[in-house]
């Protein structure tokens, strides 16, 4: 059942079996309202299991590109078109959350990004990236990384 993240009042539903849960929340609101806020896009999340297209979507490029195979239990899935760019998040059980942002035209950026909510150590099939720091009232710390995409999908 699909649900709006609401960065006003943020909550962890969908994502209480997380070691890290209220950062993981934080860190999915933070997103929210920046797609809000640039967009005027609501972002809506779904449980993993009611979206394996975008999930398999995002673990082709992940293995195709980097040979990347995340280990973490997906929880949460959103997937939608915003200013000429396909965009896919995953949220993670670990706290890592996982973005494609994919330009629709060729020529167009398209890279994949990881934050790591507060709290996560980096996770091992990560370990090769250097991450850097931002704060955010919603997410604390959040670090992030990310790779820019070579192939077409």
């Amino acid at each position: 059942m699909p649900h709006i993240v609401d960065f006003g009042n943020v909550s962890t539903v969908g994502l209480e079996s997380s070691p890290v849960a209220e950062a993981l929340a934080g860190l999915r609101a933070n997103e929210a309202r920046y797609y809000k806020n640039k967009y005027d896009h609501v972002f809506t999340v779904s449980p993993a299991s009611e979206a394996p297209e975008a999930l398999d979507w995002l673990n082709r490029i992940l293995a195709q590109e980097r040979d990347i195979v995340i280990s973490a239990r997906p929880l949460e899935v959103t997937s939608f078109e915003v200013d000429g760019f396909r965009m896919v998040y995953v949220f993670y059980e670990s706290g890592l959350s996982i973005n494609v942002m994919y330009g629709i035209e060729a020529g167009e950026k398209r890279a994949v990004g990881f934050k790591l909510s507060e709290g996560m150590e980096i996770p091992e099939e990560l370990a090769s990236f250097k991450f850097a720091r931002q704060k955010s009232k919603l997410a604390g710390v959040i670090r992030g990384s990310f790779f820019v995409i070579k192939g077409e999908y």
